[in-house]
């Protein structure tokens, strides 16, 4: 407590710290809820930055400026009300940075949000929300003029992960090549299609856009009617292919089975969960979105179930060395799951253009 309460004092808060408790359950960042004594003080967030996953913490932390910075003077010129409750706001420290260094740790404090609550639940409501929400957020960010660095290097690379499946394939490191070979020649059967968001960019006609890249149900914030406020989680937030908000949220959200579901008979695309979010994103992100953008949203559908399926292979055939396994063969499991849904979301394409087309008319 006492270390805790001599970092948040780095950021001048208002109020008397009466109290600081863990906050939530994310799996990168340390949380903490800084409660304050008087009634009319706001309380805080204060978080401890995974620089192992988010190296250049001065360039994610000059992101998330810019971002919220933007928002705020975008809900101010349309004369939004409760301004403070429908942007994240963060404090700057006695360096005037929004972070402060501690022996090894960075951290930072951000305004807590009264009043406000997340969920977990994706049903065809929150999936709406959620499309309405993400289309907005990046709607709202599609001027911004700051040039916004890529927290995470390559996250959404499709050709980098192929790459990365081939050099794992060529050392076959833990002796199992031989044993995927179906999955390999199936992935490398697609490669080219898979890939095409790149060269698209290449070739100039797919733009990057600031897009938030982990678009889930709960990193938006809901009042107490039921309204969308915020978007949160921002540390994410950097250019990217529009495919990455919306084909990242079906993976998930859409997926009638685990992530890792032993039994493929329950992996499938719900195509409810996916209307609800199309409905929602294209009503506020039409405004910005490019033909090229909105044609191809079938295909990144398709290319988040691929990729991670990519990315769970090159693992398991490096000998699991990246991600957490609970057993053995945990990524293989993995693996048939997104590839199963890969497969699933391939089926539904015309029926998803179709969708598409019907939502822009």
């Amino acid at each position: 407590m006492n270390e805790l309460l001599s970092i948040v004092a780095h950021f001048h808060p208002q109020g008397t710290v009466n109290e600081i408790r863990p906050l939530g359950s994310g799996l990168i960042n340390d949380t903490y809820k800084v409660v304050t004594a008087e009634a009319d003080a706001p309380d805080y967030v204060l978080q401890r930055i995974n620089h192992a996953i988010f190296q250049d913490v001065d360039g994610l932390q000059r992101n998330i400026e810019a971002v919220t910075a933007h928002i705020r003077r975008k809900l101010e010129e349309r004369g939004e009300t409760d301004i403070d409750r429908k942007v994240l706001h963060f404090l700057t420290a006695d360096n005037g940075k929004t972070y402060w260094k501690e022996g090894d740790a960075y951290w930072r404090v951000m305004v807590f949000i009264p009043r406000a609550k997340t969920y977990e639940t994706v049903n065809p409501e929150y999936s709406y929300c959620a499309g309405k929400a993400f289309g907005q957020f990046e709607a709202m960010l599609a001027d911004v003029s700051e040039p916004l660095v890529e927290t995470i290097p390559d996250f959404h690379n499709m050709e980098l992960r192929l790459r990365q499946l081939r050099e794992a394939v060529s050392a076959d490191a833990a002796g199992r090549v031989k044993e995927v070979s179906h999955y390999l020649e199936e992935i490398e059967r697609h490669a080219d299609e898979m890939c095409k968001a790149e060269r698209m960019h290449r070739e100039g006609v797919l733009p990057k856009r600031i897009c938030h890249c982990d678009t889930k149900v709960n990193n938006m914030m809901f009042d107490e009617d039921g309204n969308v406020l915020c978007v949160i989680d921002l540390d994410t937030v950097m250019p990217s292919y529009v495919f990455s908000d919306y084909g990242d949220f079906l993976r998930t959200a859409a997926n009638t089975g685990a992530e890792d579901d032993r039994d493929l008979d329950h992996v499938s695309f719900n195509m409810d969960i996916f209307r609800a979010f199309t409905r929602g994103y294209l009503e506020s992100a039409r405004s910005f979105l490019l033909p090229v953008e909105v044609e191809n949203l079938p295909y990144a559908a398709a290319l988040f179930p691929y990729m991670q399926c990519v990315r769970f292979l090159a693992d398991y055939l490096n000998g699991d060395t990246y991600y957490k396994i609970a057993y053995p063969e945990h990524n293989l499991v993995r693996t048939a799951a997104q590839f199963k849904l890969w497969q699933s979301v391939k089926e539904h394409q015309d029926e998803m253009q179709a969708f598409i087309n019907e939502c822009m008319a």
